[in-house]
């Protein structure tokens, strides 16, 4: 995937899918779980779960009109945070927020919202591409009186810290004349925020988050959920990545085929977090 050879990633997909592997639902987390057992979804009535982050919701939740071409019904369970979010684009008879229990519908056939790609055969040439597919009414800021405006996330969970900026570290960002820079980073003070440095917007909903963010020249971020929902907002991204990413990202781009609105900035080594904030200053500065 890694390497842009999916065709080659389905025939082993269809081997573990054959084979039965991670259906132990009473055991495994649910991230972990195959769901679709391979069976065709065409004019059934489908359950789309979302087992994994939010950031992943808004990556693939661009199948959903595909999926809805070719099933007779398409009910999406989604987080409830991304509830507000989601109705403002298509692809599901039915929206009802995730839970630990059963869904509480009747369905033939379900698959995990990951699957999706998968389930289309998905190549580089295939990949949904209409943007935007999230839609929000961007909020008045300064990028909207003539002013650039960039928002800041440095930090992601923690099932990988490596994608993890040090605050320290972004600071020369603040040094650039005529920016306006927007802490959009969810509990800014814990990873490292202090007050001083930049705009920070307060407390918000994930809905208010995307207007923000659709009010922006553009969202500077590590690899999080805001990359994605400024993504398919197709509004201007740029990805700080390290130097072993996730295979969405792929090898050696400086794009993504997955948001057009998109620009890579990848470590050259393992923790040189320094020169890419360099190369982002420099940018910056020839933008403005």
């Amino acid at each position: 995937m890694r390497k842009g050879m999916f065709e080659e990633a389905w025939k082993h997909s269809d081997i573990i899918t054959k084979s039965g592997i991670n259906r132990d639902y009473l055991n495994l987390p649910r991230h972990y779980q195959c769901i679709w057992d391979g069976s065709p979804l065409e004019d059934k009535r489908v359950l789309v779960r979302c087992y994994h982050g939010l950031g992943d919701t808004i990556q693939f939740i661009r199948y959903l009109p595909h999926l809805k071409k070719i099933a007779s019904e398409v009910t999406l369970w989604a987080q409830p945070r991304l509830i507000e979010l989601l109705q403002t684009t298509d692809g599901f008879s039915r929206l009802i927020p995730l839970n630990d229990g059963e869904p509480g519908i009747e369905y033939d056939a379900d698959i995990e919202i990951m699957e999706l790609p998968y389930y289309f055969r998905t190549t580089l040439e295939t990949i949904p591409s209409d943007f935007p597919y999230l839609y929000v009414q961007p909020l008045n800021i300064s990028a909207r009186q003539h002013k650039f405006a960039a928002g800041i996330v440095w930090k992601a969970g923690d099932w990988d810290t490596a994608r993890n900026i040090p605050f320290s570290i972004l600071k020369p960002l603040f040094n650039i004349k005529g920016i306006d820079i927007y802490i959009l980073q969810d509990d800014a003070a814990g990873a490292g925020w202090q007050p001083g440095y930049g705009i920070h917007p307060g407390k918000c909903t994930l809905y208010e988050h995307a207007r923000i963010i659709a009010g922006l020249s553009v969202l500077i971020t590590i690899d999080s959920m805001p990359a994605h929902l400024a993504g398919a907002l197709s509004i201007p991204v740029w990805l700080l990545l390290h130097s072993e990413p996730d295979w969405r990202w792929m090898e050696g781009r400086s794009d993504s085929p997955w948001y057009p609105s998109m620009k890579i900035f990848r470590q050259a080594k393992p923790g040189d977090w320094d020169s890419i904030i360099r190369s982002v200053v420099s940018e910056l500065r020839r933008m403005t």
